[in-house]
């Protein structure tokens, strides 16, 4: 969509998990999209105007781009029994919330069952401003993302080691199901202190540096294979409760215990 101008917004409720306000869709309007971009688990539009349109999928949103014409098709396809053209409107899930028209002819829905997702427009110094993404820490596949880094933002926390790698503070984007799978190839416990992954000066021990390098892997796995939740059996331990360990010589049985109100999956024998 880069480059392609935002020629209409059509919003099907008042409210995500918060309202769009009432000028939402009037400053999108006559924008040119310079650039897509992400930030932890956040989307980010650049705008023409200068705003930019900061999205959160939350926990069931998604996209989806219709091609050029494709719409048009589907609007031809419902003609009724008696020869009506359906609208736009007819052709769309209930669960569809967010329409975009491109100037390229191509049409951006977003949908949200559970609604947890949002969006809102901020100007340059709002973006600044913004208190979720001025905390956010760093991106666990940039360079900045340091066994250093990491243990300084992990020295002295006495919560457990999984509540800290799901903090956005520590690593951005880093969600329950990665953190589950970093934690077992570093064989570290979700249930150890976060503090004892650095020396009392703040440094790094091997262990830290170990699950630098887990996150690093199981990600880049995930990209190159597009792993899913839901049946995916590409995962190690997540939603493999009851499941033998799958590291090789380890006798343990997979174990689900819930951490903050998230799941997490973990060996008990090899994962210390």
């Amino acid at each position: 969509m880069q480059d392609a101008t935002i020629e209409q917004v059509i919003l099907r409720r008042a409210n995500l998990r918060i309202p769009f306000g009432g000028d939402f869709a009037a400053r999108l309007e006559g924008a040119v999209v310079r650039a897509v971009k992400r930030r932890a688990k956040y989307l980010l539009v650049e705008l023409s105007s200068g705003d930019a349109l900061v999205m959160h999928l939350g926990m069931s949103g998604w996209f989806r781009v219709c091609r050029p014409g494709s719409m048009e098709r589907r609007r031809q396809q419902g003609r009724s029994s008696a020869g009506e053209q359906t609208r736009q409107e007819d052709v769309l899930d209930k669960h569809d919330h967010v329409v975009f028209e491109m100037s390229n002819g191509a049409t951006v829905i977003f949908t949200d069952p559970r609604r947890f997702g949002f969006m809102k427009v901020l100007s340059p110094a709002g973006v600044a401003a913004d208190r979720a993404l001025a905390v956010l820490g760093p991106e666990p596949l940039a360079r900045t993302f340091t066994a250093a880094v990491l243990a300084r933002a992990l020295a002295g926390r006495k919560t457990s080691l999984k509540a800290a790698l799901l903090d956005q503070r520590t690593v951005a984007g880093l969600g329950n199901i990665y953190a589950c799978e970093a934690l077992h190839v570093a064989k570290l416990s979700p249930t150890r202190r976060a503090s004892t992954l650095a020396t009392r000066r703040g440094e790094p021990k091997p262990e830290t540096l170990a699950l630098v390098k887990a996150i690093r892997r199981v990600l880049e796995d995930a990209i190159a294979h597009q792993h899913r939740a839901g049946g995916d059996d590409r995962f190690r331990v997540y939603d493999h409760e009851g499941r033998r360990c799958p590291r090789r010589g380890c006798p343990g049985m997979i174990t689900r215990i819930v951490q903050a109100g998230r799941s997490t999956f973990f060996c008990p024998v090899c994962q210390k």
